[in-house]
């Protein structure tokens, strides 16, 4: 990851910093989601697996109005909404809820994720859970938090003594490569759990609530402000292969190094790490 110290960030029009108004937008749209958890709502199918609502829309303009309005030279990737891009390295990535099908379906674990990006290095990443009122932060150079508390990766050194969080993502091939691979780290393999919010995941990663996060199959708005958390918080993230993640890097592992060290031992030369 480039390392673009945060306070070297343009500030925004009114001369606030990129951070404060990502936490403000946060905020925000965690109240309007609160609002509106079961309720009634309109829903869509968006692709074969993924869903849609009318809230994950309202949040999103109501986001990307916030900081456009405070930085309109940056660009714009959000999960509803088509790119932006503009003259300026910088921009936001936003997904309004993470963990759209839980939220559907009254489940209360989802969150939303709001970050800035230096072209596909993210620079400070929030990742808000509305229903807890738990926000995970982290800037380049500054740690990462979760409210006010200093976080970190656990120091779990082996899948024997692990904790690992993951998500199938849609019913296909590559989910049942990945079951297969959870099948033969099955003896060595503390526990398991499978939560239904990548963002959540991987902040839970970052701050030692699980020893390690993965998932298969994910799009910059999941795991950009994760990045962010995890090197702060003293961890890695990487592709399956065991290389740096960025915002283009769909399958990821998050944990600490000797655990990630121990995971690709022992998932060495299975058709999943290979998709």
């Amino acid at each position: 990851m480039t390392q673009t110290p945060s306070d070297q960030l343009p500030l925004s029009t009114s001369g606030r910093t990129a951070m404060d108004v990502a936490l403000e937008a946060a905020r925000m749209a965690g109240g309007m989601i609160r609002d509106k958890f079961n309720t009634s709502f309109q829903t869509r199918l968006k692709g074969r697996a993924d869903i849609v609502t009318e809230v994950d829309v309202a949040v999103e303009n109501a986001v990307l109005e916030l900081v456009r309005r405070e930085f309109p030279d940056f660009g714009i990737l959000a999960e509803e909404s088509t790119p932006v891009t503009t003259a300026s390295p910088y921009k936001w990535v936003v997904d309004p809820i993470d963990g759209t099908r839980n939220f559907a379906m009254g489940i209360p674990h989802f969150c939303t994720i709001i970050a800035l990006s230096n072209g596909d290095d993210p620079v400070l990443g929030v990742t808000y859970d509305p229903m807890v009122d738990e926000l995970f932060s982290a800037e380049l150079g500054k740690g990462a938090f979760l409210n006010d508390e200093r976080i970190s990766v656990s120091d779990s050194p082996t899948l024997s003594q692990a904790l690992v969080c993951c998500d199938m993502g849609a019913v296909d091939e590559i989910s049942g490569l990945a079951l297969e691979m959870i099948r033969s780290i099955w003896p060595d393999l503390l526990s398991l759990r499978l939560l239904g919010s990548a963002g959540l995941g991987i902040a839970y990663a970052a701050a030692g609530r699980v020893d390690m996060y993965f998932h298969h199959s994910l799009s910059p708005w999941d795991i950009v402000a994760g990045l962010v958390l995890v090197s702060e918080s003293g961890g890695q993230v990487v592709d399956k292969q065991g290389k740096p993640a960025n915002l283009q890097t769909s399958g990821i592992i998050a944990a600490n190094p000797s655990l990630i060290t121990d995971f690709l031992k022992q998932t060495d030369g299975l058709p999943w790490r290979d998709t």
